[in-house]
């Protein structure tokens, strides 16, 4: 019977491990999403100011602040989407792989 015993605390050792990678993941990823939001929030920010009491003369110059902060968005979803399918969770891995390779779409449209 000690077996039976060491097979179960196994098992309940990987969960625990896996849910609190799961939730390591979980926090570093609303740690860049909230980065790249505040990135371009103090971006829209300084164009505000800058041009307060001037007329639009055309489309503002592009900088690197949206491709910097959606590709660092788009490493860190990938990164996200490779750990959940290294511990198992396939589903959720294949829909973080899926919405990385949106935002790196999207990074390459600011980018180019």
């Amino acid at each position: 019977m000690p077996e039976l015993t060491d097979h179960q605390s196994s098992g309940a050792e990987r969960a625990l491990t896996a849910g609190c990678l799961l939730l390591l993941v979980l926090i570093a990823d609303v740690a860049a999403a909230l980065l790249v939001v505040i990135v371009l929030a103090v971006r829209g920010l300084g164009r505000v100011d800058a041009g307060a009491g001037q007329a639009t003369a055309g489309v503002p110059p592009s900088g690197w602040e949206p491709v910097l902060g959606f590709g660092g968005l788009a490493l860190a979803v990938g990164v996200t989407a490779v750990v959940l399918l290294w511990i198992g969770n396939r589903v959720a891995g294949a829909v973080q792989l899926t919405l990385s390779v949106f935002l790196a779409v999207y990074t390459l449209g600011f980018w180019l």
